[in-house]
């Protein structure tokens, strides 16, 4: 039997692109928000996802009832019939959302060459983050789950199957519920950690370091649907990748109309004062260090 160490070096090598989106989430949830609530949402919230599809396999709660193939178990590292990648996925997928979200709630402010977002932490832990980053989280879905299913056409491999089919290209309408409800409680799991470790005070020095650190979330989103897209026309799944496009064309539009009339918001001066009252100290493009609240 292969000792765990072993199993995660082996669950990388067989997954390198799992193991880019992981690294980017890291990089970017630690510049933006901090490495220490990076980690732990990285523990927590695999452990709810991990939750949430031992319960489906089982019982069809939340997602629809779907089994795993156990091709590569003793290849990757599997938690109780579940496989650690895929748990882990969640976490990423729903920082990715997160981001998302915040970028078409906040203010933006555009100054040499950064887009940059005036969040204040009542938008960070805002309901209306958590439902809108929950929606695009299913969208996601949307673009994964049909490609994902002919994994044995690719190189992720067969992973699982729903044994009654689905009216989505063999996904079930109960997936999509399920990702919305879960996705809604790992974003909600986030930002009581942030808020938590707010109230304790409990700071990072590595987050607000970059005025760019917003943009990760963002681009790591974009990536995961590119990337999905690619396969799915690589092998050939040309109305499922054609309808994926179609899906995410109209919120993508809508939101660099968004991005786009934000920018030019006549009077940024409000924004710009509530977001360094909340997040003092941080590097904000075309601020000047003597107008910056000293760090408390």
């Amino acid at each position: 039997m292969e000792s765990i160490p072993s199993l995660v070096l082996h669950t990388i090598i067989l997954r390198p692109y799992f193991f880019l989106f992981f690294l980017t989430y890291l990089a970017g949830c630690t510049m933006h928000l901090g490495l220490i609530r990076a980690l732990l949402f990285a523990v927590l919230g695999y452990s709810l996802a991990w939750l949430s599809e031992y319960s489906s396999i089982h019982t069809g709660i939340p997602y629809g009832l779907y089994h795993y193939i156990e091709t590569t178990k003793g290849k990757e590292l599997w938690v109780m019939g579940v496989p650690f990648m895929d748990s882990m996925s969640f976490v990423f997928l729903a920082y990715a959302s997160y981001s998302m979200a915040l970028m078409v709630i906040s203010p933006i402010l555009y100054s040499r060459g950064t887009i940059y977002l005036l969040e204040t932490k009542k938008v960070r832990g805002s309901w209306s983050a958590s439902v809108l980053g929950a929606l695009f989280f299913v969208y996601l879905d949307i673009i994964i789950d049909p490609v994902a299913l002919q994994g044995g056409r690719w190189f992720l491999g067969q992973v699982y199957h729903y044994p009654y089919g689905g009216v989505y290209f063999g996904v079930p309408i109960s997936n999509f519920i399920g990702w919305f409800i879960v996705g809604c409680l790992l974003i909600r799991m986030l930002q009581e950690i942030d808020r938590f470790l707010d109230a304790k005070r409990v700071r990072d020095r590595l987050a607000g370091r970059r005025q760019w650190r917003y943009l990760f979330g963002p681009a790591l989103y974009m990536g995961v649907i590119l990337f999905n897209l690619s396969v799915t026309f690589s092998i050939g799944e040309y109305t499922v990748g054609w309808v994926g496009v179609f899906l995410v064309l109209l919120p993508s539009v809508l939101l660099c109309w968004v991005v786009k009339i934000k920018l030019f918001y006549p009077d940024k001066e409000e924004a710009v004062a509530a977001h360094i009252t909340d997040f003092p100290g941080v590097a904000v493009p075309g601020l000047s260090p003597a107008r910056k609240p000293a760090q408390g």
